[in-house]
């Protein structure tokens, strides 16, 4: 089965010898699903010939903000829509939750309350689920025919599913503790409150339910093959 990663930003240059890039963390995080994988930089400009080069779609995280004016924005939506039309699974991370939310008719908003950084806690169909997070912006108004099932405190709309295809997370599943310390090294200080980053360092040394929702991912993603 092939999965299609659109990359719509980069990791930082210091650690990407280390760590990989993001297209490359995610086919970490679904390592043993037997996918395999092709990674188009879109934040790059390279884009697949349409939603058929693959069978099921990812999209991944960005520095980027998806209400910014980019020359690769607008195609991103219409392969979204496109992929939608064809009925070929899709999800969505961070970044990616956002802009599909944007592409589907939702809104996306740097959001007052400021960022979350580090492991955060979310209400996730009934229960309890940690994840690493790294954003201010939101998904302020949902698209038609969202629902969500995924919030905390602090981001009420935190992962969404529109039909039974397209599911969308706005923390960091494929983010580890190490890449959240970096991003805290080489992105967020100066930029980001030392009491913000100085709290979700302290939180590095606490486990994720990474895996588990990797296997959530793969739900979706399986559904190409059907």
């Amino acid at each position: 089965m092939r999965i299609g990663i659109l990359q719509t930003g980069h990791s930082p240059d210091e650690v990407r010898d280390d760590l990989g890039d993001y297209g490359q963390m995610f086919t970490r995080l679904l390592d043993g699903h037997g996918y395999d994988f092709t990674i188009y930089s879109v934040v790059d400009n390279e884009f697949p010939d349409g939603p058929e080069a693959a069978d099921g779609w990812l999209i991944t995280g960005s520095k980027h903000g998806a209400y910014e004016d980019h020359d690769w924005i607008e195609p991103l939506e219409d392969l979204i829509r496109a992929i939608r039309d064809a009925d070929r699974p899709l999800v969505g991370v961070c970044f990616g939750h956002q802009i599909i939310a944007q592409a589907l008719g939702g809104k996306v908003e740097k959001f007052d309350g400021g960022w979350a950084v580090g492991r955060q806690v979310y209400d996730m169909n009934g229960d309890k689920i940690a994840l690493n997070a790294w954003h201010q912006d939101q998904v302020t108004e949902l698209p038609e025919g969202a629902r969500v099932f995924a919030s905390n405190d602090f981001c009420e709309n935190a992962g969404l599913m529109i039909g039974d295809r397209i599911m969308t997370i706005q923390p960091h599943p494929e983010f580890t503790a190490k890449m959240i310390d970096a991003l805290i090294k080489y992105r967020g200080r100066g930029n980001i409150s030392e009491d913000i980053l100085s709290g979700a360092q302290d939180g590095l040394t606490q486990a994720t339910d990474a895996e588990a929702f990797a296997n959530q991912m793969a739900a979706i993603l399986n559904k190409g093959n059907k």
